[in-house]
């Protein structure tokens, strides 16, 4: 039971990221692979988001994490988010879903 709490909550994460999308690829961010870690801590009702950017030189760099904790934190039942930014491993288009790379025709 515990699990399935567990997993509606991480949709409902993954739902909200699905919301944001890459000012120069009109693909979502979650889409675009550059999520690379979702935790959830249900005792304490705190997220961690580990997520990189298309490139570090990124003109939205600064936008784009803010946005992802202001959509997880509109989610019933999460009171923080530890977002970390990692350059590492980088972002290629191969971290890209399939949806992705269709929409995008490559």
């Amino acid at each position: 039971k515990r699990f399935k709490i567990m997993s509606e909550l991480k949709e409902k994460i993954i739902t909200e990221i699905k919301k944001i999308y890459d000012p120069e690829i009109p693909v979502n961010i979650y889409e675009l692979g550059l999520i690379y870690k979702i935790e959830v801590n249900e005792e304490n009702k705190k997220v961690i988001i580990e997520m990189t950017l298309t490139s570090p030189n990124c003109p939205v760099a600064e936008s784009l994490p803010n946005s992802v904790k202001e959509n997880i934190l509109k989610i019933e039942g999460i009171n923080n988010v530890d977002l970390k930014l990692v350059w590492d491993p980088p972002w290629t288009k191969d971290k890209m879903s399939e949806a992705a790379k269709l929409e995008l025709n490559l």
